[in-house]
């Protein structure tokens, strides 16, 4: 046999054979699944809840506006820090100022008509007790002049005159008698106008007063509203010249967030949390919850969720979080834009899993593994309890969480309980235990990954794609 053909009888036998190692290869290899897996891990796990907000003191107050007029000197300027009771602003005050001269001289006056009505009653009291020893004379000389002239002893005309200044004295002091009663009202006619008198200057000097505006508490000036020769207003809401200036303490800081309705279940007053500013990077606060709010607020407008407003509506909501910042620096101001984690749980030695491990499939899926469809078996022990009475179709459509755990080269199904969350990690109460290999990835491998498929571990770090720039 020519030397050609052998070569071509050896490349042909060649050929065969590697088609058929190929194709052996191929049906080894067909429908292997290839996956990333990690360990079930034994670790401490803290639950933790992120909102965002920002920086709110504790105590503030808007200095509104008590009275009508125009504002002629502020004092203070936005960052200066005041004392209860410090000068703010000044409004024009001529007119306020001589109501309150005018008043204190009309008090004046009505204080001298008292003391003339005072000495008027003293003098009708006087007289009074004058008039009432003449009567008791004239009483006494008109008895004994009673008992003289009936033993004949003295004339009719004496008799008479006797009669006479008795009258005389008892109308003198009937006369007394009705200048005291003058006298007092006169004297309780000029109290009353001294009350009245002192009322109106108590009311003109509050308008004198309200011309000038102190701080209300101790803080800083955080925001000025309105400028010199602007008119000021009385308080009303969103009116132009109310709101004047707003003082706010800064003794006590809080971070002021807002936590999805999603996690606001787990929030409690106490607990810790470390709270980040974008205006000081780098720096982590501690803190604590101090108020958790009880009615939602709707994340587009910011006003609370109330059933009238919201019957029809299935918009997100979120719920206000206070948490109180321990020992805040001097440079934070209201308004800066917050950061809170808050420590909702914390376990330790936790049985967890990367999140991204939990896989949901139906109850078919599981049972048709089990019953060997898809080439495996899978561990229905500490299966995830469904809630109802669904059968049927129904309970074939159930969702049951759990992991992909390895064994051997079949990825089983094993449901799982879940406990905390953390950043990264995810608590099993039940399912699985330390040291267990499971599928972790990828993304794409544990969205379609049957229950018992074949797998191959591959946890290489994966290539990043270049992105490519027309």
């Amino acid at each position: 046999m020519k030397t050609w053909k052998k070569v071509g009888i050896s490349v042909g036998a060649l050929l065969v054979l590697g088609g058929i190692s190929w194709y052996s290869i191929y049906q080894s290899n067909k429908g292997v699944v290839t996956v990333q897996t990690g360990k079930v891990v034994k670790q401490d796990l803290i639950s933790i809840v992120t909102a965002s907000g920002e920086v709110r003191p504790k105590t503030y107050t808007n200095v509104l506006g008590e009275g009508i007029g125009k504002i002629t000197d502020i004092v203070v300027k936005e960052g200066d820090h005041v004392k209860k009771g410090d000068i703010l602003l000044h409004l024009e005050n001529i007119q306020p100022a001589a109501d309150v001269q005018a008043q204190e001289a009309s008090i004046q006056s009505t204080e001298a008509g008292m003391r003339v009505a005072a000495a008027s009653y003293d003098s009708a009291v006087a007289t009074l007790a004058q008039r009432q020893a003449d009567l008791e004379k004239a009483k006494f000389d008109w008895q004994r002049a009673q008992e003289l002239y009936k033993d004949q002893l003295i004339s009719k005309q004496e008799f008479d005159a006797s009669k006479a200044t008795y009258d005389s004295a008892t109308a003198a002091l009937n006369a007394s008698k009705a200048q005291i009663e003058q006298a007092r009202a006169a004297r309780d006619q000029a109290r009353e106008n001294m009350n009245q008198n002192q009322a109106v200057l108590k009311h003109t000097k509050d308008i004198l007063r309200k011309t000038t505006y102190t701080a209300p508490i101790d803080g800083i000036v955080s925001y000025i509203a309105v400028r010199v020769g602007e008119n000021v207003v009385p308080g009303i809401q969103n009116a132009v010249g109310s709101n004047l200036m707003t003082i706010s303490d800064m003794s006590v800081v809080t971070a002021e967030v807002k936590v999805d309705e999603t996690d606001i279940t787990t929030v409690r007053e106490g607990q810790p949390a470390e709270i980040t500013i974008d205006a000081l990077p780098g720096k982590v606060f501690k803190g604590r919850v101090t108020q958790v709010g009880e009615l939602a607020i709707l994340r587009s407008s910011g006003q609370a969720a109330t059933t009238q407003t919201t019957a029809n509506t299935q918009e997100a909501r979120d719920f206000k979080v206070v948490v109180t910042v321990d020992n805040p620096p001097d440079s934070l101001r209201p308004g800066l834009s917050a950061t809170a984690r808050i420590q909702t749980a914390q376990k330790k030695d936790a049985i967890t899993i990367p999140i991204q491990a939990i896989a949901v499939r139906t109850q078919k899926e599981i049972q048709e593994a089990a019953l060997g469809k898809n080439g495996g078996s899978v561990t229905l022990a500490a299966s995830k309890p469904t809630s109802g009475t669904a059968t049927g179709a129904d309970a074939q459509k159930t969702d049951v969480q759990g992991v992909f755990v390895i064994r051997g080269k079949k990825a089983e199904f094993v449901p799982v309980q879940t406990g905390i969350a953390g950043v990264t990690d995810i608590e099993i109460t039940d399912g699985v235990k330390d040291g267990d290999q499971i599928v972790i990835g990828s993304y794409k491998a544990l969205r379609t990954l049957r229950p018992g498929a074949t797998i191959k571990v591959d946890n290489s770090e994966p290539k990043r794609e270049e992105s490519s720039t027309s």
